[in-house]
């Protein structure tokens, strides 16, 4: 489990910044709980917490889906992808919306998501 297991750990270091890039703010302004009617730090919540939303349920998939298949190209490229368009995400919500570097980012996971999600299905059901 090769690709999995790389893209877990990488996105696991991205997770790891952007909670600092959370907790830097909320001591730079004296926030410690929610975001204080601090915009800036409103947008790091929530592209921490979408991070956490989205990034566990597609490593599941990366991992059920290698484990029946192997490290395959695709899986590996569908890791790369995913931590990149994970970085475009978080820079994206620090920009007034819509901006080009968000819309990658939701983008580029939900067709990952979908993707990944399909290609499991058609492996549950072609091969039991």
């Amino acid at each position: 489990m090769l690709a999995t297991t790389i893209t877990a750990g990488f996105c696991g270091l991205l997770y790891f910044i952007l909670s600092l890039r959370v907790i830097a703010l909320r001591q730079a302004h004296g926030v410690s709980l929610g975001d204080g009617g601090n915009t800036a730090l409103l947008a790091r919540i929530r592209a921490h917490a979408n991070f956490a939303e989205y990034v566990p349920i597609i490593l599941i998939l990366m991992g059920l889906i290698e484990t029946r298949t192997g490290t395959t190209e695709v899986l590996t490229a569908s890791g790369v992808l995913l931590f990149l368009i994970r970085i475009a995400h978080a820079v994206g919500m620090a920009l007034p919306a819509p901006n080009p570097w968000r819309m990658a980012g939701t983008g580029g996971t939900w067709v990952i998501l979908s993707g990944l999600s399909a290609w499991a299905l058609v492996l549950a059901y072609t091969h039991g």
